[in-house]
């Protein structure tokens, strides 16, 4: 009889280790399924429960900053949710899993007088098994409990199958909180680069004093509120992408992506994959499904720079997804919504491309929504000394050793041309840099750039130069004589009287210190 007895119990141990197995092997697979460890564990009790015959499964979890044991995930066949259950260290069973660091085993719940109930829903007359969960060797990260079938004789294991199993989650606990940590520390790094971003994108730091300036930033400010669409437009290197990102930092959709795309830098097949986007084998090279930068700036802005460039072929596709907001992939056929608003910019006439016919004129239109004008550099000469600061500052931070302008190379700088605007301001002010050795920029280093060669496109009215103090000691003869002539419209014995100079005086000065007298 006892004979028997023993059969049936290790008959039944054997069927139970290949549950078991089974079991373990149905864990792994929904723990490499995915990193949300809420829903991980979930499914985890579900399979001990419907394949292990482990009641009331229960996952807690230590909190890193109190030390206490927090209630993580419980399955119940109602899907009963409980929150805000705690043990500290040493209370009731699982807090003594924690404080002996080893398993326990209870019989009976019934005859345990530790067992807190905080639950309600475990039997008091079966048995009660609790294991720490570990990772990275011994370290106890939580508890897996559960509740198993009167089963006395197998009771250790069901320990030990518990104890795989809290091995395999312990590693996984670890596994997503590393991820989570990862991502909070790149989502802090993408907020503070945001930041950063947004203000060195305000309109604090663009630089414009004159009155077609404050237009433009007031024009700006203004439509940054809505989605309409812009079309900023002027000269190469006026500075039309700086207001751009104005716009997108100070509007609605500040917190969305800024996508931008250069019209002019490609052909049409290129430009509308880089748009559209393609799916896989759409064409040779297109080795994957690839978004475009309108699914890419979905919710966002796009700012299409040289919008003036595009073929009238590609115009209308365009055009398409400009008025509906819908567009299929390069080879796929699935049509796509986004929600995008469009920011173009050109230095081109519109007006005289669609009187030639090379501009569509409905897509003008739909450009044209809220104009921008950017002003050229030679019209607003009054914020160079503020601008050539402003970028002296940038080099030296860039160059790392501090720089200087001095009020002789301002002057230079304000009876140019600027036939490149900003951009060539700041390429002069760089040359500028490296063929300074001491740092300070005065109007010999600028003559070095070759930047006096050019002659000026315009003289600035009087009232709008700055009045030099002919006395100042920090100016040279040449520069003494120079800002007298300027302040004297260049009629020279004017300039001499400014100087106490006699007329021949004066002639011989400028003779012999190579100035170009300026005609007016």
């Amino acid at each position: 009889m006892s004979n028997t007895h023993d059969t049936a119990q290790l008959t039944q141990t054997l069927n139970l280790l290949e549950d078991e197995l089974a079991c373990i092997y149905a864990v792994s697979k929904v723990l490499s399924r995915s990193l949300n460890l809420k829903e991980t564990l979930r499914e985890v009790l579900r399979v001990l429960h419907e394949q292990g015959q482990l009641e009331y499964g229960m996952v807690s979890l230590l909190d890193g900053e109190s030390g206490d044991l927090l209630l993580f995930e419980l399955h119940t066949q109602d899907k009963q949710t409980v929150e805000n259950i705690r043990y500290r260290a040493g209370e009731g069973i699982m807090g003594l899993v924690i404080e002996m660091d080893k398993p326990l085993i209870i019989r009976k719940l019934a005859d345990e007088p530790r067992f807190l109930d905080k639950l309600g829903v475990y039997n008091p007359v079966l048995p009660f098994i609790a294991v720490p969960i570990r990772a990275r060797g011994d370290e106890i990260v939580g508890v897996l409990a559960a509740q198993p079938p009167a089963e006395l004789h197998v009771l250790g294991e069901r320990r030990r199958f518990l104890e795989m199993v809290g091995n395999l989650i312990g590693q996984n606990v670890v596994l997503a909180r590393q991820v989570a940590s990862d991502k909070q520390e790149l989502q802090k790094e993408r907020d503070s680069l945001r930041r950063k971003v947004k203000g060195e994108s305000g309109f604090a730091n663009l630089i414009g004093h004159t009155r077609c300036m404050q237009v433009v930033f007031d024009q700006a400010r203004q439509v940054a509120k809505w989605n309409t669409t812009v079309l900023i437009r002027g000269e190469s290197g006026t500075g039309k992408e700086l207001i751009a990102n104005a716009i997108h930092y100070h509007s609605p959709r500040a917190n969305n992506a800024f996508i931008k795309l250069n019209c002019a830098a490609l052909p049409d097949n290129l430009l509308e994959s880089e748009l559209f986007g393609h799916e896989k084998g759409a064409f040779t090279g297109a080795v994957s499904q690839r978004k475009g930068r309108f699914e890419q700036a979905d919710g966002g802005t796009l700012f299409l720079d040289e919008i003036g460039e595009i073929t009238p072929a590609f115009q209308a596709k365009l055009l398409r997804v400009l008025q509906e907001g819908e567009f299929e992939r390069v080879g796929g056929t699935k049509t796509l919504h986004v929600d995008v608003r469009v920011i173009a910019a050109t230095n081109r006439n519109l007006e005289q491309e669609v009187r030639a016919g090379e501009f569509r004129e409905d897509l003008y239109y739909r450009l044209n929504v809220m104009p921008i004008i950017m002003p050229p550099l030679r019209e607003r000469l009054e914020d160079i000394p503020d601008l050539a600061r402003f970028l002296v500052n940038k080099i030296s931070n860039k160059q790392g050793r501090p720089l200087d302008i001095g009020d002789s190379a301002i002057r230079i700088l304000m009876h140019h041309g600027w036939p490149g605007n900003v951009r060539e301001l700041e390429n002069c002010m760089e040359r500028a840099a490296i063929l300074s050795a001491d740092g300070h920029i005065d109007q010999q280093v600028i003559r070095l750039t070759g930047l006096e060669s050019h002659l000026p496109v315009e003289i600035a009215p009087a009232s709008h130069k700055p009045k030099v103090d002919l006395d100042s000691p920090d100016l040279d003869e040449r520069e003494r004589v120079i800002a007298a002539l300027e302040e004297a419209g260049w009629v020279q014995a004017k300039a001499a009287r400014l100087l106490n100079m006699t007329p021949r005086q004066i002639a011989y000065r400028i003779q012999i210190l190579n100035i170009q007298v300026r005609q007016i």
